[in-house]
């Protein structure tokens, strides 16, 4: 009897964990991906490819910056104004882009 009480414990356990870590909150027709938390770990600019702003609002109780990398990822930030890393990241991600400059070869004189 012992193990089938332990069994069931950690099934309540496993089920009150997944419910609580669950980053999609229903909503309507469609569910709505929410940060639950944040992290102060810096994000390096390389591997940003765009961001949205999560404002607490709603569904989504926390405020965060939501950036998403270029392999997809969704990175749960602190509010720009929290935090002046993140602030500077949006920044960098909306400054306009300046094309690169091609390099041309030497020139050939035409005889």
């Amino acid at each position: 009897m012992m193990f089938s009480n332990s069994m069931t414990l950690w099934a309540g356990a496993l089920l009150i964990l997944n419910v609580s870590l669950c980053s999609a909150t229903a909503r309507g027709d469609g569910a709505e991906d929410c940060c639950l938390t944040t992290s102060n770990r810096r994000i390096p600019q390389r591997v940003v490819k765009t961001f949205t702003i999560q404002t607490g609002d709603g569904a989504c109780r926390v405020p965060a910056t939501i950036f998403v990398t270029k392999k997809g990822l969704k990175l749960c930030a602190p509010f720009p104004s929290e935090n002046n890393w993140v602030s500077k990241l949006i920044d960098h991600i909306l400054a306009p882009k300046t094309p690169l400059k091609k390099t041309k070869g030497k020139k050939q004189k035409h005889q």
